[in-house]
């Protein structure tokens, strides 16, 4: 992995990112300049190269935005080609609407020749690329300090192969006075120390997950030599952020927060974000205009109910403001005056509302809030106070998601489907959270490719 203004990046995911980018400029230049792109014959230099340019910008985003930097855990010829084929159909519309504005970007007769030996050549690389990141040479060896549940986690991740990063767990350390939680066929033999058994085993990473390293079994000694060997040694909670992109509440100290770095909150970083905020919400809102009309239209044909929806939700600091979003229930979905949360197949939702909910079409109001400074365009998810108040008393640090403008939409809400339980709550604040430490323009820009992903398919809905 490696860290990209503080968000962690998978290598194998940037450099099919890299070599897609160059596959895809190839094709278009390489089209252009044998005189295939224009019936008159060949474009200017300075032509082609523009337009391979953005060609390649808008495939690329276009598979970003349809997850395919995204890893499965499946990839073969079928599944990747029906992933390329809508990515280069979502890029060609894309472009061909580019071209009405600026019609030096059309390719003309070789656009067919363009787009097909593009698709074949990020298909080619693709199945290179994963059928090499899963060969046992590219996979991480790591061993795990502690057997108890923190380890299993740790295991329970390695073997679900989510990742672009995959790794194996060689096995765990035993650390006497802790609850063994991992299986005993999984712990080491005793006797050798650690640099020594993590030379024995080929592993370059040693990964402590003792809960409680008060413990004076705790081999500090140990972890210290194998840091000055060469074998990394990280926390648990390093571990979980790297991997998943989110701070484990289980496995984290209050010291890590203080320490461990990120949190920027400087001039330059609240300027950047403001300006995103203002440039993405002003072009969404011009793109959606006629959406929002017609979305207008249906709900008061429905039920001739009030189209908006006024609610207080908590912002940055703890203080109050009120959200704004198309209504997708009925009116009286909370005649007790009790705050509910939505449920799968909730009966307040309309017929309307449904479809909005599906596709976030509600919360496309919420730009008017960014523009009035309570939320940003990225951010956590604005919850009501009466929840709030509760899961304060619940949840470890969970208002530290607050000390940031709240978002329409965020890590969490690409990432894990619609909470609606203290526990969907804790699993959404380890996103939060890691996007509080780490946020950057960076981050903001992928949030906002998966968004559209999560909008086209209907993801986490309720």
């Amino acid at each position: 992995m490696i860290r990209i203004f503080s968000h962690y990046v998978s290598k194998t995911a940037f450099v099919l990112l890299l070599l897609e980018i160059l596959i895809l400029l190839f094709s278009a230049t390489f089209t252009s300049l044998i005189g295939l792109a224009d019936s008159r014959g060949m474009l200017r230099a300075g032509e082609v190269y523009l337009a391979s340019s953005i060609f390649a910008l808008v495939i690329v985003l276009s598979m970003s935005a349809l997850g395919m930097y995204q890893h499965r855990s499946r990839e073969d010829i079928r599944n990747t080609l029906l992933r390329i084929l809508p990515a280069f159909a979502l890029g060609f519309a894309v472009l061909s609407l580019l071209v009405r504005f600026v019609p030096s970007l059309h390719f003309g007769r070789g656009s067919v020749m363009i787009f097909g030996l593009g698709a074949i050549g990020v298909l080619l690389a693709r199945l290179v690329v994963f059928k090499s990141s899963q060969s046992a040479l590219m996979e991480g060896r790591l061993i795990l300090v502690g057997g108890g549940a923190l380890a299993r986690e740790c295991m329970d991740l390695a073997a679900s192969k989510i990742g672009f990063h995959q790794f194996t767990v060689v096995g765990c350390i035993n650390v006497p006075g802790e609850q063994c939680c991992v299986p005993a066929s999984s712990m080491l033999p005793a006797g050798l120390s650690l640099l020594a058994m993590a030379r024995r085993y080929d592993a370059q990473e040693i990964v402590v997950s003792v809960s409680d390293r008060r413990n004076g079994a705790f081999p500090a000694r140990q972890l210290l030599e194998c840091a000055l060997g060469g074998v990394r040694v990280i926390d648990a909670a390093t571990f979980f952020e790297r991997e998943t992109c989110q701070i484990r509440i289980d496995s984290l100290q209050p010291s890590y927060l203080i320490y461990g770095g990120g949190f920027d909150q400087s001039f330059f970083r609240a300027a950047s974000k403001r300006l995103f905020d203002l440039a993405a919400s002003a072009t969404i809102f011009v793109a959606s205009l006629p959406l929002m009309l017609l979305t207008m239209l249906c709900i008061r044909l429905e039920d001739g109910g009030p189209v908006f929806y006024e609610q207080e939700r908590v912002g940055r600091d703890g203080v109050p403001f009120s959200v704004l979003k198309f209504r997708s229930m009925r009116c009286d979905a909370e005649r007790d005056g009790t705050p509910t949360w939505a449920q799968a197949n909730d009966s307040r939702v309309t017929r309307v509302g449904h479809w909005i909910r599906k596709l976030r079409v509600d919360e496309l109001p919420q730009m008017l809030n960014v523009f009035r400074g309570e939320m940003s365009f990225v951010g956590p998810r604005p919850e009501r106070a009466y929840f709030v108040d509760q899961l304060k008393e619940q949840v470890p640090y969970y208002n530290i998601r607050h000390s940031i403008k709240p978002g329409i939409t965020g890590l969490a809400q690409v990432r894990y489907q619609y909470g609606a339980s203290v526990d969907d709550a804790v699993k959404k604040l380890q996103y939060d959270l890691y996007y509080v430490k780490n946020n950057s323009l960076f981050l903001d820009l992928l949030i906002l490719l998966e968004t559209v992903q999560v909008v086209i398919f209907g993801k986490g809905s309720r």
